[in-house]
């Protein structure tokens, strides 16, 4: 559904958009492919990767600029957005800034992408959105929340909008991979909990996740992708075998475990081969078969967090996944 279409991804200079442009540009071979972000310095080091590919559009904005929004919209077929503050301590000492990008950003998204009829938007989201104790997290569950609803408001439009929703990410910037790798000749690794837990997500994955999602929704879904486990001493040990750990206690508003699906959430979660789909409460649609499709409904009570993950990480792998991004995380 991709193919010969108009995408554009909002923060999309971030790890994310820089392998979902490669990625979706060799599969798909889009018409265009915009990306929309407010740093120009990031954009000229993005669009040396592309030279004369007239694929690949660059457009300096901010999705809390709505007016911004719908110019850089025109002739867009499908969104995804990857806009957001997020990392956990910034949000919480600048909490008016991080509630501007990640909710009213979002309802700006949501009003332009109506407005000018673009078929379907996927957002991006994050384990913390689940049982939020952090402002990052309450803001993202607002957004997920927004998004949801708003195929309520899209009517004769028909815009669709859905969620994917993935823990760390390996490699991302900002993530504890690169941290480690950037401070491991000191000597000395923080871990801030030595019982903390992380998801495993590759950029790739992700990516992935995001194609399924706009060949599969309807509207409202969140996707959850079903990934590994690995407790963090076990990822610094691999890191660096020779690096003591020390222990530095829990940053503000840092969980000891990732949390994707709440007790809460299974009474409208469905389970499939490689992920699982929590469906909107609203408007009966947890019940809709079209939503629905071939899934389980998992056990009420079912939690997805990473603490009680069925599938874990071995050394063997995350070794190999160093080995073949060395050179990636090395230019983070």
């Amino acid at each position: 559904m991709l193919k010969n279409s108009t995408i554009l991804i909002t923060g999309g200079t971030g790890s994310f958009g820089n392998t979902f442009v490669p990625m979706t540009l060799a599969k798909y071979n889009p018409k265009k492919i915009i990306i929309f972000s407010r740093d120009e310095m990031k954009q000229w080091d993005m669009a040396k990767n592309y030279g004369n590919d007239d694929r690949v559009r660059f457009f300096i904005g901010d999705v809390r600029d709505k007016d911004r929004l719908y110019r850089a919209l025109d002739g867009v077929d499908y969104v995804v957005h990857a806009a957001a503050t997020k990392i956990v301590p910034t949000a919480e000492y600048n909490p008016f800034e991080c509630v501007k990008t990640n909710v009213i950003g979002a309802m700006n998204l949501i009003d332009a992408s109506i407005d000018k009829k673009v078929k379907g938007v996927v957002a991006l989201s994050t384990d913390k959105a689940s049982s939020p104790i952090n402002l990052y997290g309450a803001t993202k569950l607002t957004s997920d929340k927004l998004f949801v609803a708003g195929n309520s408001y899209s009517g004769e439009h028909g815009t669709r909008f859905s969620v994917v929703r993935y823990g760390n990410v390996m490699g991302s910037r900002g993530s504890v991979i690169p941290f480690f790798m950037s401070i491991k000749d000191n000597g000395v690794l923080p871990i801030t909990d030595e019982r903390m837990t992380r998801f495993m997500i590759s950029l790739e994955q992700g990516v992935e996740l995001v194609w399924h999602a706009f060949e599969d929704m309807i509207g409202g879904e969140i996707y959850v992708k079903k990934i590994p486990s690995m407790k963090v001493t076990d990822l610094a040990r691999i890191i660096a075998p020779e690096c003591k750990q020390e222990i530095i206690g829990i940053r503000p508003g840092e969980k000891l475990h990732e949390q994707m699906i709440s007790a809460e959430d299974s009474y409208y979660t469905y389970e499939y081969p490689e992920h699982y789909k929590i469906l909107p409460t609203i408007n009966h649609w947890a019940t809709d078969p079209k939503r629905i499709k071939d899934g389980k409904k998992v056990p009420e009570d079912f939690v997805y967090a990473s603490d009680n993950n069925s599938d874990w990480m071995s050394d063997g792998d995350l070794q190999a996944w160093l080995e073949e991004n060395k050179e990636k995380i090395g230019s983070i």
